[in-house]
């Protein structure tokens, strides 16, 4: 879709998204999430020196890599990070695939979520599609867009791509592959849960949206505001599993979104529902709600996390978008993904 900027007067108000200003710069309160021309033409009034900072992250350990690559296809190139820990020996281990925030990057992203020093104490790989400024000048994910939320289109078919190009290249277990990410990355990885139940085996989203909750610009800002609801899949009656981070102060995306995707998860099965209260040790109280199936297993977990806002919980402020004093949702994925995987 393309927009002249023609005699436009843009003045949409929008949440803060995706952004770490400088110590002492203003952070503005608006979001470039627009294609095309207009997108091009908002990008320009950004004030000067307000981009994402590049965290200089932890050593990776003696043994372990953390490598570059990309991946082509009809839609495009995307370049990626692959984090293979010290203690890979060529035998199948689990891969997590992370889709970062607007303006991060691969690299701000597993500073901020830890996930590479996590993976190492676990044993499995990770993979950190990145999104490209030629894409969207935000480095978003383009959650919004059809073309964007299908299976073997667009950005989706990139990211399956890059999955299975890990696959072919290091010992994987089919089995035992998830994806995982925060805001745009989240509602990516909602969209890749509904688009490739073939490919993985569980998802986490994080301050993210259901996949479908826009179909453009209007619908998109509709949907961040707690106007998007489930839409069903054709996964329908099937489960896919998933666990859900989201702060009750987070001004960028609502919430109720967060509701949307585990009701979309759920495909519309009978699950039991149990709620449980947690505070954690000197920071967030949250509530976390579990939904089990008929063979009693946890099929989907929805963190709501009390007063934190829009960024990873129990994330590091080595990365942009973090939240220290929460729950570790890093932690929490991980310990959910071991406990699921592909039949």
């Amino acid at each position: 879709m393309i927009i002249k900027p023609k005699n436009l007067d843009f003045r949409v108000k929008l949440p803060n998204v995706s952004f770490r200003p400088p110590t002492g710069a203003q952070t503005p309160d608006w979001l470039d999430l627009v294609p095309g021309n207009v997108r091009d033409l908002v990008s320009s009034h950004l004030p000067l020196g307000l981009r994402a900072a590049e965290p200089a992250g932890n050593p990776t350990p003696d043994g372990a890599r953390f490598l570059s690559s990309s991946f082509s296809n009809a839609a495009g190139t995307r370049p990626y990070r692959l984090y293979i820990p010290a203690s890979y020996r060529g035998e199948p281990l689990p891969l997590v695939v992370m889709l970062h925030g607007c303006t991060q990057s691969p690299e701000d992203f597993a500073a901020g979520t830890g996930m590479n020093e996590a993976a190492e104490r676990s044993g499995c790989l990770v993979a950190y599609p990145g999104q490209t400024m030629q894409a969207n000048v935000q480095k978003c994910w383009q959650w919004f867009n059809p073309q964007d939320q299908r299976h073997g289109s667009g950005e989706p078919s990139l990211i399956a791509g890059i999955t299975r190009q890990v696959m072919q290249d290091y010992a994987v277990d089919p089995r035992r592959v998830y994806v995982a990410g925060l805001s745009a990355g989240g509602a990516a990885a909602a969209i890749m849960g509904a688009a490739y139940p073939d490919l993985y085996a569980a998802i986490g989203v994080h301050s993210g949206l259901a996949c479908g909750a826009a179909r453009d610009l209007p619908t998109a800002l509709a949907a961040m505001k707690g106007g998007a609801r489930a839409t069903p899949t054709s996964r329908a009656g099937r489960v896919m599993p998933a666990i859900v981070f989201h702060g009750t102060n987070d001004g960028t995306v609502s919430p109720s979104n967060g509701e949307a995707v585990v009701e979309q998860s759920a495909g519309g099965a009978g699950l039991r529902r149990e709620v449980q209260r947690r505070r954690n040790e000197g920071g967030r109280a949250c509530t976390r709600t579990t939904f089990t199936d008929a063979a009693g297993r946890v099929v989907t977990e929805h963190w709501l996390i009390h007063g934190a806002g829009h960024a990873w919980s129990g994330g590091r402020a080595a990365g942009s978008y973090t939240d220290p004093s929460g729950p570790d949702a890093t932690a929490e994925m991980l310990r959910f993904f071991g406990e699921h995987a592909r039949p």
